[in-house]
């Protein structure tokens, strides 16, 4: 009986794993390229060569998040739709900014994304405080990424596909 409950437990953690790793491969899809290199950035965007482990990092907060969750209360209706919403939005910004090119759609995104993760901690909090708190340091990424993809639209307005029309 333990035995057929530890599987299942290790089962379910697997599955958040590989969700997130799922909507890791947006970034791997999308990937910056000469488009991204060519624009203008702020001083302040962080080095290249952070963002994947900055990312690595975060997707495996965000897979023990809704594990933790899902070990106390299953598939709670509010908890898995804040979930599935905020990874959904998260795979969609790498196609926006990098498979569009389109930094204005990206943005939209990006706030979107800001307000789903918002949620998902409140809705999280409500369960689980720790599951809650390992979104927090997600929520501080993507502010900076909206930050830092506002200031690039900015900076960039050619790039702007209203202006282009």
């Amino acid at each position: 009986m333990l035995e057929r409950l530890t599987d299942s437990v290790n089962l379910a953690l697997l599955g958040f794993v590989a969700a997130n790793f799922l909507v890791a491969m947006s970034g791997a899809v999308f990937q910056p390229g000469a488009w991204y290199e060519g624009l203008r950035k702020p001083r302040w965007v962080p080095p290249n060569w952070l963002f994947g482990p900055v990312w690595m990092v975060l997707y495996g907060m965000i897979a023990v998040s809704g594990w933790l969750i899902w070990q106390k209360v299953g598939f709670q209706p509010a908890a898995v739709a804040v979930y599935v919403l905020q990874l959904a939005l998260n795979a969609l910004w790498s196609a926006a900014f990098f498979g569009l090119r389109n930094m204005r759609l990206a943005l939209y995104d990006a706030g979107l994304l800001w307000l789903a993760v918002a949620a998902n901690i409140v809705v999280f909090a409500q369960f689980d405080i720790g599951a809650a708190l390992l979104l927090v340091p997600y929520l501080c990424w993507v502010g900076l990424a909206f930050a830092l993809n506002y200031t690039m639209l900015k900076l960039n307005p050619e790039t702007d596909r209203r202006a282009e029309a």
